[in-house]
């Protein structure tokens, strides 16, 4: 069996920049699992109905966060902060660990280049092998759900 290209891990340490919550061409909408809405509702103190329909729209009957008008950035996101970051959803939490990133090449054109909390080296930023794995297959169940791939 082919070794993974992180099976040592990978240097990864958030930096806080912002940059991941602003949108790049494909990468458009902030997507929401049914468990996503709920929690970020909780979080909110809203129902689900209503953080639907405040924040919420539907593309191709997949649901997920609003554009604000005139701004490529998430509508949560104030001063390079998540304002809703202990309920973000499914697609931030797993950001960088992405399948569409998880080979040498993508990792260094869209993570490492875009990114700068990739390009920080050192035993303290290295995420283990188990640890992407994990957040990868909770990124690849939360696609399944959404896009029944």
């Amino acid at each position: 069996m082919k070794e993974k290209f992180y099976e040592k891990g990978l240097s990864f340490q958030c930096q806080g920049s912002g940059k991941c919550c602003v949108s790049r061409g494909e990468y458009g909408f902030v997507y929401l699992t049914l468990k996503d809405r709920r929690l970020m509702a909780k979080h909110l103190g809203l129902s689900v109905g209503e953080f639907k329909k405040r924040f919420c729209a539907q593309t191709d009957g997949v649901w997920h966060l609003i554009q604000p008008e005139g701004t490529e950035d998430c509508l949560f996101l104030k001063n390079k902060r998540c304002e809703v970051y202990e309920a973000r959803p499914t697609q931030c939490r797993t950001w960088p660990f992405w399948p569409e990133n998880m080979n040498p090449r993508a990792w260094k054109r869209d993570v490492v280049a875009f990114c700068p909390g990739a390009s920080i080296q050192g035993k303290e930023n290295l995420r283990p092998s188990g640890e992407i794995s994990r957040q990868l297959l909770e990124q690849e169940k939360a696609e399944k759900e959404l896009f029944g791939e």
